[in-house]
């Protein structure tokens, strides 16, 4: 074959980097689990907007569901949810804290990406006996071929991923014959090598792991009296990958191969109401957790027993000092704590000593409203806070000030358990979109910077 010369391979070499640069630009990032693909509430894809389209965002679909605080997660193309539906004649009780039996399904769905479409389902009959009936409150976890999930009272699923066949299931309450915590199994498992991580409850197993792969028990580790609702975290402390888990009773560390405790630091009192919700946060070699009534606690963990930096001096729900988070997961970042606490005031703390810099109920009720929420996603210099209004927000969070640079409305605030219509359900970040359901609908819109 003869020689073309210098120019055609030049060009050949250009156009090549050119495709590879476009391609590289374009290339989507998944959010397979609770809190992205690294499990820490950052999304890192490229090409996303600075600012929302005096027009608002492009729609690129919506499909109807079923209830639920079930985040979606979205992998290989596929988004997957859970929901439930309540059985004929049957209606959810006034009293959302009220907890009786109540007869339904829930459902784990998968939709197409491009579309929406529905590509599989599968259903399966669960009696509630939880508070807040809505419907499942777990993130599914998708991971090697396989979808995890599972549901408020307790039922562990492993689904093929492309079809929805069950592979393999556990049940939480006829294994370890335990009751329901009062809000539902709400800990989002966690894959780490060949195992899956689960909060179950229980004397000796309120940590348990499975083979992901044949849902073969390997260990079990710690009783408490309520399991809470945090999910199990692995972070590396003193040059050891340690799995933090944290109940009403204590935060624990364990080896994550074996269940090994590794220490235990108690909570005293215990954590009010078993409200061990947020997700624990390590900064370097801090971990932060905060909760409803009891406030924050930060931690300096090494190799051995943990030291306390500072906590907070009440235990309170509206006499509030520091941050006292009900259910979402703190931001942290540049030495300072992005939060909503008890009754909607979103804070910006100092993680050095817990001092309040300012407050805001803004992106959250736009009021002082008990359990004001907001959940809290950063991107480069700016975060994507996705209010229980069901706004959309972007924002600029800074030591100075709570700076919004925009919002959308992408549902409507249908749920109304707390005594007024929220949606908290956490939103998924990928293909440079958002994805964010309530009790009626998920919807995907663009967030795309072309």
């Amino acid at each position: 074959m003869p020689n073309p010369g210098p120019y055609p391979l030049s060009l050949a070499a250009t156009l090549l980097l050119l495709a590879g640069t476009a391609a590289a630009h374009a290339r989507a990032e998944d959010w397979p689990q609770w809190l992205g693909p690294q499990r820490d509430g950052v999304w890192r894809e490229t090409g996303i907007l600075k600012t929302f389209p005096a027009g608002g965002l492009q729609v690129r679909w919506r499909t109807p569901v079923g209830p639920g605080y079930s985040g979606p997660a979205v992998a290989g193309g596929r988004v997957f949810l859970m929901d439930r539906q309540l059985a004929p004649q049957t209606a959810q009780p006034a009293d959302a804290f009220a907890r009786g039996e109540l007869a339904g399904t829930e459902r784990v769905v998968c939709l197409e990406e491009a579309t929406g479409k529905v590509l599989w389902q599968h259903t399966y009959d669960c009696t509630y006996t939880i508070s807040y009936a809505a419907g499942p409150r777990v993130t599914p976890t998708v991971h090697g071929g396989q979808v995890y999930t599972l549901g408020a009272e307790g039922k562990l699923l492993c689904l093929d991923a492309a079809t929805g066949k069950v592979s393999w299931e556990r049940d939480f309450k006829t294994e370890f014959g335990v009751k329901a915590p009062m809000w539902g199994f709400s800990s989002h498992p966690l894959v780490d090598g060949d195992k899956l991580i689960c909060i179950a409850a229980g004397q000796g197993s309120v940590a348990v792991a499975y083979h992901k792969d044949t849902g073969k028990e390997l260990w079990r580790a710690l009783s408490a009296r309520e399991p809470g609702y945090a999910p199990p975290m692995i972070y590396s402390f003193g040059g050891r990958r340690q799995l933090i888990i944290w109940h009403p009773e204590a935060v624990n560390a364990l080896d994550p191969e074996t269940g090994r405790v590794l220490w235990t630091h108690p909570h005293a009192p215990d954590v009010r109401f078993g409200m061990t919700i947020p997700t624990p946060r390590q900064v370097g070699d801090l971990l932060f957790l905060t909760s409803f009534y009891n406030g924050s606690l930060l931690l300096r963990v090494g190799e051995g027993e943990p030291e306390v930096v500072w906590k907070s001096a009440k235990i309170s729900e509206k006499d509030t000092d520091k941050l006292h988070s009900v259910m979402a997961t703190p931001l942290v970042q540049d030495g300072h704590i992005y939060s909503p606490c008890s009754y909607g005031q979103f804070r910006c703390l100092r993680l050095s000593d817990g001092g309040r810099l300012w407050e805001t109920f803004a992106p959250t009720s736009g009021k002082a409203e008990r359990w004001g929420h907001a959940f809290v996603v950063r991107h480069e210099d700016r975060a994507f806070l996705f209010s229980e209004t069901g706004d959309l927000i972007l924002a600029r969070l800074s030591p100075e000030r709570y700076e919004e640079l925009g919002r959308v409305r992408l549902l409507e605030p249908v749920n109304r358990d707390p005594g007024r219509g929220v949606v908290w359900s956490h939103p998924a970040f990928a293909n440079r979109s958002v994805y964010a359901r309530n009790d009626r609908e998920i919807v995907c819109a663009s967030l795309a910077a072309d």
